[in-house]
């Protein structure tokens, strides 16, 4: 039989034919025709009945066009920017875009009703990249485009890491050039500020500096079959910021530099827009916020003992222990009758930690006989005292007053410290410009461990990793990052058995 369209055009019929019932089955040879076109014009053209192809004998014969494109050498890479959400720039929709390989831009479809398809006739841009299915078409003909010479551009929206390339980006500082011509390191590269997100430019670019959480997301199997419940949005997070690793690690990047907008577009989402882009934030509360949440949407929980990367990465223990003060407005003899109790006696709990908070004594108010402020220093060890076990510390609540020190139990293999600099009354946020002194390698913690924990922990030195720094007023200034990159001299043979810290 052979089939025919008829009346409406959405009804297929078979109508008898006397050629095709008295032919042999084998040696029968069909056409496929070219997809009819839905009425309303955004068919779903990934899959390959949009080919003009033969099927002989039961193969298929690909278009003659598909590999003697004449519109290749149109395609303007300098244009191509894909760190962008993938909406098409007319209809705002996510569904079917295709990418516009000589202007750059988003539009969505491939029918001859739909965006892409009046732009490649109204413009005579003719070569686009579908963005989901990484395949080339050339419009408004409707054929596929297979050429090796377009996989730089594929590799630029969807990068791919092997386990020997990542197990090497730690062993060598070779520089590339990218399509503009500026040369780079990969990881060593700028993420745009959009306008207001450099509060978490530089926590996104400190933690793709910590090897095991780079190495994690660069392979996009490790998290692919993570199972979450229907309707959950977190695990967005995971997808952004790993895609976006893979961005700031991709050695064959068109430019030196890195848009962060769906990783920010996700994060507005997640955190119910508490971090937004155009709004100056804080590095610490995004950073708590940020490994939180990635830990939760990897399927870490805080009640079962469920570890993730970022635990495993960053969690440390503390030992800590606590007394109750007396109220300070009662009698002494009063205050001395409760210090006996069960109540206000001291005691003590164990708790895991992601970073570790440190307090600058407070910045002088005065100035000095010169008529000038000097701005203070300490060493990082003497701020460090606050987790000798010793130190005791009073904090203050609503109604309560306690009285508190801290002993480590367990180091992680990153440690995080977060220096304190705002304080916030009810009238103004204020900064203490205290300068910390900290030497860049071999940070020992042996003596802020337990006696138990300096038995079983073997190594307690740390070298700096990135330093995240605020530079301006309070609520106007702006963040910047050190990084270090490791390269290791080809003269050093042997294991590393150092830890890493952020500052």
């Amino acid at each position: 039989r052979c089939w025919t369209h008829s009346s409406p055009p959405n009804t297929v019929k078979f109508v008898p034919s006397p050629l095709f019932c008295q032919r042999d089955p084998k040696q029968t040879v069909a056409m496929i025709s070219l997809k009819r076109e839905r009425e309303d014009g955004f068919d779903d053209d990934d899959n390959e009945d949009g080919v003009a192809a033969k099927v002989v004998r039961g193969r298929v014969v690909e278009d003659r066009r598909s590999r003697h494109c004449p519109y290749l050498d149109t395609i303007n890479r300098s244009v191509l920017d894909f760190d962008f959400e993938k909406l098409c720039s007319i209809s705002l929709s996510h569904i079917n875009v295709y990418a516009c390989l000589i202007c750059g831009k988003y539009f969505q479809g491939r029918g001859l009703k739909s965006h892409a398809y009046t732009h490649s006739v109204q413009f005579t841009h003719h070569v686009f990249l579908n963005l989901h299915t990484l395949k080339f078409y050339c419009l408004p003909d409707n054929y596929e485009i297979i050429d090796s010479s377009l996989e730089d551009i594929t590799y630029v929206l969807k990068p791919t890491f092997t386990k020997q390339h990542i197990a090497g980006l730690d062993k060598q500082g070779k520089l590339y050039r990218a399509y503009d011509g500026t040369t780079y390191l990969p990881g060593i590269v700028g993420l745009n500020n959009i306008k207001a997100n450099d509060y978490a430019n530089v926590v996104l670019q400190a933690f793709s500096n910590v090897p095991p959480l780079r190495n994690y997301f660069l392979e996009e199997e490790n998290y692919r079959g993570i199972r979450r419940p229907p309707g959950d949005i977190m695990f967005l997070l995971v997808q952004r910021f790993g895609e976006l690793m893979r961005k700031l690690w991709n050695p064959r990047n068109f430019k030196a530099h890195v848009s962060p907008h769906e990783m920010l577009q996700a994060v507005v989402l997640c955190s119910k827009k508490n971090f937004q882009i155009t709004k100056q934030g804080d590095a610490v509360d995004f950073m708590t916020w940020f490994l939180n949440a990635l830990h939760g949407a990897l399927g870490g929980t805080k009640k079962k003992p469920c570890k993730s990367i970022i635990t495993k990465a960053f969690q440390g223990s503390m030992r800590i222990f606590s007394k109750k003060l007396p109220h300070p407005d009662l009698l002494p003899e009063e205050k001395e009758a409760l210090l006996v109790t069960e109540e206000y006696q001291e005691q003590m709990s164990e708790s895991t930690f992601l970073f570790l908070t440190l307090d600058l004594p407070t910045a002088p108010l005065y100035k000095d006989e010169k008529e000038q402020l000097i701005i203070p220093q300490v060493p990082l060890f003497n701020i460090l005292g606050k987790f000798n076990g010793s130190t005791e510390k009073e904090y203050k609540t609503y109604k309560e007053n306690f009285l508190k020190r801290f002993q480590l139990t367990k180091l992680p293999p990153y440690l995080v410290f977060c220096i304190k600099r705002f304080t916030k009354n009810n009238f103004f946020v204020e900064k203490n410009p205290t300068i910390v002194n900290f030497p860049i390698t071999n940070v020992d913690l042996r003596e802020y461990l337990t006696e138990e924990a300096q038995a079983t922990e073997k190594n307690t030195t740390y070298d700096l990793v990135a330093n995240v720094v605020h530079d301006g007023k309070p609520t106007e200034g702006a963040y910047r990052i050190h990084v270090l990159h490791h390269v290791i001299p080809p003269c050093i043979d042997g294991p590393d058995t150092s830890r890493h810290g952020l500052h």
